[in-house]
């Protein structure tokens, strides 16, 4: 049985496929078409799953879209009836967010540039937040555990908590439109001037160098009920009037300001995106942090007295919040907690499409790696590199492959690494990422300032070698896709300096030897150089999409100032490798 699963005309639109219960290929639109966050219908990455799988839209049995617009009626009906004034225009832009959806089967037909007619299978919808809890519990390690799921909204809702068991989910609560996580903590970030779609991140980065000074502004902004949480939504314009989306310069999603005149008689003027960081606005993003950690805290606990259960899935945009997953750890009963890599928007493609799997019978499985995108061939690279100019060198077997990039690595080197198949999710997880020393003292500011360019305030991620996790983290939890966030062992705070945040914290990436065999044997190859099980991980790109094709990779770097780059077998430095001479070489080895 085959099922194509879709993400369309929402943010970091999506498709996966399914086959016999098992995921086969998951892309998001944005690594093709390269608009971060594209929203719209993902007619590439539906094509780039059928094509990854070997089959046809013609074989698709089932087409799942994390969409219905029937889900949570009574509620949206009962709302209406209390809000009618508010409403009339909030109804008028969702209405026009949905003209997209219809038509769905020629949209898919020419996604595949084939006849509508090839397009057998039925369209199914799904909720949106019970594809986002699909995408949590089924392809989870655990036969029976709690699920969680916060967002901004879907299908009228910003919050479901239930129970998987086998492959059925029992819901057991929502938080229906207006109150939302989401809401809340994007209407701040804009308001301190992080106002793109996605820069939520960059504030969970900004929050440890502040201080909670507006706790008390927060715990009325967000209280906490016996069934959940509500807005004080007088700070909000989202339920008056609508979310007004557009497109920034570079055709990402957009947002209108969410806030009231209300936040700038409690916090003052809004900073304005190119202006100052000052500590007013660290303070705000500290504030916002500790009261979302509070709201998880308090959704968990509240979800482990209903269930008893130890075990906990997580879903949404707002489980991308790794501070607040590590949290849940150190202050609820629940032990072990699993959060697939795509859980936002693009990760309901994936539930979706699990849904109606384990609908039709189909077994469950577990995802184990991210690695489930666009692969390539040494004829391909070796085509790349023809294209940009570059002299191919010879093929290097892996072992001496991961012993010359730990050299240079440890050497302070910036290294592009470019292998297999694309990740899943927002994280660059050891196939499209670049790799550089964790111990070297400039590394942060070399990264930031001349490869990323991007704010020197944003923290690097540590990738280390599974079993040598409890030996530099206060943790024993393992966080293959890095969206936990540890507390560093003090020992290790000079070994780990590149990667170690000002809090002493790091996003960590933990790596076995089954899940990415390539990437283990690096880092095992840099221990030896060094000692350290550890390296710098972040995503290979430089303001744009992360890099999914050998020439896309070859480019930023050839743009950048990184020191060499592996495309599967192949080692590329800036010297003897035949790079045009007219690119300026790196001095990040130097530095």
């Amino acid at each position: 049985m085959l099922v194509l699963g879709i993400n369309a005309y929402h943010a970091d639109a999506a498709a996966v496929l399914y086959s016999d219960g098992r995921l086969v290929a998951a892309v998001a639109e944005e690594r093709l078409n390269r608009i971060k966050h594209c929203a719209g219908f993902p007619a590439l990455a539906v094509a780039e799953v059928l094509r990854i799988g070997g089959v046809s839209l013609s074989d698709i049995d089932e087409v799942a879209i994390a969409r219905d617009s029937t889900a949570n009626l009574r509620k949206r009906l009962a709302y209406v009836v209390k809000n009618l004034r508010n409403t009339r225009k909030v109804a008028g832009k969702r209405l026009a967010d949905r003209a997209g959806l219809k038509d769905l089967d020629l949209q898919l037909a020419e996604a595949c540039g084939v006849a509508p007619e090839k397009l057998k299978a039925p369209i199914r919808r799904v909720e949106h937040h019970l594809a986002h809890a699909a995408s949590a519990f089924l392809p989870s390690p655990f036969e029976r555990a709690a699920i969680l799921t916060l967002d901004g909204f879907g299908d009228f809702a910003s919050a479901l908590w239930g129970v998987g068991q086998g492959s059925d989910i029992k819901v057991l609560g929502r938080v229906t439109y207006p109150h939302s996580l989401g809401i809340l903590y994007t209407a701040a970030s804009q308001f301190i001037g992080f106002d793109r779609y996605g820069d939520e991140g960059k504030v969970m980065g900004l929050a440890p160098y502040g201080e909670p000074a507006y706790a008390r502004e927060f715990e009325r902004l967000l209280r906490f009920t016996n069934d959940g949480f509500e807005l004080e939504l007088s700070y909000f314009n989202h339920h008056t009037e609508g979310v007004a989306t557009g497109s920034d310069e570079y055709g990402s999603p957009s947002f209108a300001p969410l806030y009231t005149r209300r936040w700038i008689e409690t916090f003052g003027e809004a900073r304005v995106r190119s202006a100052e960081i000052t500590q007013r606005d660290k303070d705000i993003a500290a504030s916002l942090q500790q009261r979302l950690e509070q709201a998880f805290i308090h959704l968990a606990n509240m979800l482990h007295k209903r269930t008893g259960l130890t075990d906990l899935c997580l879903a949404g945009g707002v489980a991308l919040n790794g501070v607040a997953n590590g949290k849940l750890l150190e202050n609820t009963p629940f032990q072990r907690i699993w959060v697939q890599p795509a859980a936002g928007d693009d990760g309901t493609a994936l539930g979706a499409a699990a849904w109606l799997s384990a609908r039709a019978g189909q077994p469950r499985f577990e995802m184990k790696h991210a690695s489930w995108g666009s692969s390539f061939s040494d004829d391909e690279i070796t085509a790349a590199l023809r294209d940009v100019g570059v002299e191919t060198p010879a093929p290097l077997d892996e072992d001496e492959l991961c012993a010359q990039t730990a050299r240079l690595i440890a050497e302070g080197n910036v290294v592009g690494w470019f292998q297999g198949a694309m990740e899943w999710g927002p994280r660059a997880l050891g196939n499209r990422s670049i790799v550089a020393h964790p111990g070297h003292p400039r590394m942060k500011e070399i990264l930031n300032a001349r490869i990323k360019q991007r704010e020197p305030f944003r923290p690097f991620a540590p990738s280390i070698k599974a079993e040598r996790l409890p030996d530099y983290f206060e943790s024993s939890h393992p966080s293959p896709f890095m969206l936990m966030v540890y507390r560093t062992r003090p020992q290790k705070y000079a070994e780990l300096q590149a990667v170690d945040h000002v809090d002493h914290t790091g996003r960590v990436q933990t790596v076995t030897r089954e899940s990415n065999a390539r990437y283990w044997k690096l880092i095992d190859a840099f221990e030896k150089v060094t000692g350290t099980p550890v390296v710098l991980n972040t995503s290979f790109n430089e303001n744009e999409p992360i890099v999914c094709t050998p020439r896309e990779a070859l480019e930023c770097f050839l743009r950048t100032k990184m020191d060499a780059v592996v495309l599967g077998d192949f080692l590329v430095t800036r010297t003897g490798r035949g790079i045009p001479a007219v690119l300026e070489q790196s001095d990040a080895a130097h530095s």
